[in-house]
């Protein structure tokens, strides 16, 4: 295929509900679309990079940058539109994955809709449904939490993920399980603890967590494995996962048990794939997270959910979840059963909005052969 144009929009998207963690509260997203077009088809794809460099070094303004400057014009002057052939030639420049994943995830939906397929169908996966969850951000009481807990449950919700940070933690996870005895619990921490807090982490053992997410900060795979040594409860790694050769290296120290994979902070579905097939080959069980991605983003997530060792209930909820008017249609939606099912039509199987888009867009620019 020849690309025709590419489309960066920064756009702007108000939550339903403000999203607290360890980090900080957040009231609404900022981030980038990428729209790749070719032979009359748009592909369509997300960079979950936000306006500050909390969860990640990369923001809004840094992946513009390295997009317009450097990922755009080698696709251009190279004529690249297999995703393969980007992520190859794109890893001569260092770090920056999610700019990388933004448009790696459009030539994916490029691609697929080219060849009239599902993007699931492409990378091989075989889940028709995927299990959803839930994240609950930190919020301004544990009546608050409660409630939304129940509310969440009610809508069918197979599993709740609370957001925990010190002094935010053990009262909260009793209090929880005592009210929710037979739910599905995780907690994430966001790497807002270190070794010194072990005591209470363990504590944690006694309300039967499916997983303890990114205790430590992301470089710190050593103590992760000393704390993995101590406690019952399976660590799970997010952040700390960057490619398929530190998920092999957290593997092999012992590190955690679970790992979280998400396409849009590893560098895209090439590398997502990989991480999962080293998992899969040591028996070591993955999940996908979410990055409070629009529907277009989040619409990757459950393709990539499809392959076979996504083992939990994952990071992917209905649209209403965060926003009240989201970029696609049909929004997406859980099921009475809480599960999502995957979208069968081409591409990313779910219809953008251009009239919602140029909404919320602040900022567009496009790119065309003859600019380089």
């Amino acid at each position: 295929m020849k690309i025709d144009k590419i489309e960066l929009m920064l756009c702007s998207l108000p939550f339903v509900h403000f999203f607290e963690t360890s980090l900080g509260r957040e009231e609404d997203r900022t981030f980038i679309l990428v729209k790749v077009y070719a032979e009359g088809i748009c592909g369509y794809g997300e960079v979950v990079a936000d306006k500050a460099p909390l969860y990640s070094y990369e923001t809004t303004e840094t992946a513009w940058l390295v997009l317009k400057d450097f990922l755009i014009p080698l696709l251009i002057k190279k004529s690249l539109s297999e995703p393969i052939d980007f992520y190859e030639e794109a890893r001569i420049f260092k770090g920056h994955p999610m700019a990388k994943a933004g448009l790696e995830l459009a030539l994916w939906d490029l691609v697929a809709k080219q060849k009239n397929l599902p993007l699931w169908k492409l990378y091989g996966g075989s889940q028709k449904e995927i299990p959803s969850g839930v994240s609950i951000g930190i919020q301004d009481s544990e009546s608050q939490l409660i409630d939304r807990i129940q509310a969440f449950l009610e809508e069918g919700y197979q599993r709740i993920k609370l957001k925990i940070m010190p002094g935010w933690d053990v009262a909260i996870c009793q209090k929880v399980r005592k009210k929710f005895p037979d739910s599905r619990l995780q907690v994430d921490a966001n790497g807002a603890y270190s070794l010194d807090d072990k005591k209470t982490l363990k504590e944690l053992d006694e309300f039967g967590l499916e997983m303890i997410e990114q205790p430590f900060a992301p470089y710190d795979l050593w103590d992760h494995s000393r704390l993995q040594k101590e406690v019952q409860t399976p660590l799970c790694l997010d952040e700390s996962i960057t490619s398929a050769e530190t998920a092999r290296k957290a593997i092999e120290m012992g590190s955690c048990r679970i790992i979280n994979i998400k396409a849009g902070r590893v560098g895209g579905i090439i590398e997502s794939k990989k991480i999962h097939d080293v998992c899969q080959e040591n028996s070591l069980p993955v999940w996908c997270g979410g990055m409070l991605e629009s529907g277009i983003g989040r619409a990757h997530n459950i393709h990539l959910a499809t392959l076979p060792n996504f083992m939990f209930p994952h990071d992917l909820s209905a649209s209403k979840r965060y926003y009240a008017e989201d970029l696609i249609d049909p929004p997406i939606d859980i099921t009475p059963q809480g599960t999502i099912k995957v979208p069968d039509l081409p591409g990313i199987g779910v219809m953008p909005q251009e009239e919602r888009i140029k909404k919320v867009s602040r900022v567009k620019k496009v790119f065309r052969k003859a600019h380089f």
